[in-house]
């Protein structure tokens, strides 16, 4: 358990950090104020810096109060932080978790100027197009779960996606949803650790909604729900049901465990029986996937070799 003092000062020194390079208030739209004197940090504003400013901001996305009322009174989005630009939704929502921020506490944002995505990668998402945004979780789990988690909330997004779109998704593991073979969402889970197992786990999920144009480096892996379905997609309306299946399939795994979950996510997928090469520290691993382990981890037939894998850079091969 992080002692208080020094959750005090994390979650300080990151809201600082943020209101310096605001600068000054001149006006508040609206905030929501974590529950310790201490940490009484108000962090929606307009009218501040170009770099912090939500004065153009569509309100449709940004709009906290009218945001809430759609979600009728769920726990995940009981607390919305709602930001034009921020560096990472991951980094802000880890320094609410630090002082103790409810489960369910979500930062949203429309641009992210040190967006994060696995193995130190950047997240790099158009502004007013598409969806980044984290979530605190609390959950009373092993440490051993962290590994399930980003295939749970690959099933739940990618449940949400169809329901609002029509369209197929595919589970990439351990992070990627896929529709077309091409990327079009991403998950990353960032925890702490306390004696008997996990203190709280923030969930970022990014999604690319209505982009259509890529970097070079990515356009031929990428694609969107736009591209996809040919047509603009309501990110609050999908917002809205992301949250909702998140919630449902959480509440489930904290009653009854995972044990229902890695079908639903081996129902998805079309990696089993397919060649594949994983890249861990810089050592490339081939072999031909054959499912997943209890704890979430890949098994592969390197060779005749099973390894099992709890981490790395996947590339499908014969695509």
């Amino acid at each position: 358990m992080v002692s208080l003092p020094l959750a005090y000062a994390t979650c300080w020194r990151y809201f600082s950090d943020i209101f310096s390079r605001i600068g000054s208030v001149t006006g508040i739209l609206s905030g929501e104020i974590i529950n310790l004197d201490f940490c009484r940090v108000i962090i929606y504003h307009r009218r501040f810096s170009p770099e912090y400013s939500t004065v153009n901001a569509p309100p449709s996305l940004l709009d906290t109060a009218s945001l809430k009322k759609k979600l009728n009174g769920r726990k995940f989005g009981s607390k919305i932080f709602t930001f034009e630009t921020i560096d990472s939704t991951n980094n802000c929502a880890r320094a609410l978790a630090g002082c103790w921020a409810e489960e369910g506490t979500l930062v949203l944002a429309e641009r992210q100027t040190a967006g994060k995505g696995r193995l130190g990668r950047s997240w790099l998402a158009n502004p007013y197009e598409n969806l980044t945004f984290s979530i605190v979780l609390r959950p009373t789990l092993p440490a051993e779960a962290l590994n399930l988690l980003p295939l749970y909330a690959a099933v739940a997004v990618a449940e949400a996606i169809e329901h609002e779109t029509g369209l197929s998704v595919e589970c990439k593991w351990p992070n990627d949803l896929l529709i077309g073979g091409k990327k079009t969402a991403g998950i990353l889970l960032e925890g702490s650790l306390k004696e008997e197992g996990l203190d709280y786990v923030v969930l970022g999920i990014g999604v690319n909604v209505n982009q259509t144009t890529f970097p070079d480096d990515i356009s031929p892996r990428a694609t969107s729900l736009k591209v996809q379905a040919g047509r603009e997609i309501d990110r609050v309306r999908l917002l809205r049901e992301m949250l909702r299946t998140l919630e449902i399939h959480y509440t489930a795994i904290m009653k009854k465990g995972f044990h229902n979950l890695l079908p639903l996510w081996l129902s998805r997928t079309t990696m089993i029986n397919r060649e594949i090469s994983v890249t861990q520290d810089g050592t490339v691993i081939s072999g031909i996937v054959r499912g997943l382990s209890p704890e979430g981890a890949l098994i592969l037939d390197a060779g005749g070799t099973e390894k099992t894998l709890f981490a790395g850079d996947v590339t499908i091969l014969g695509t």
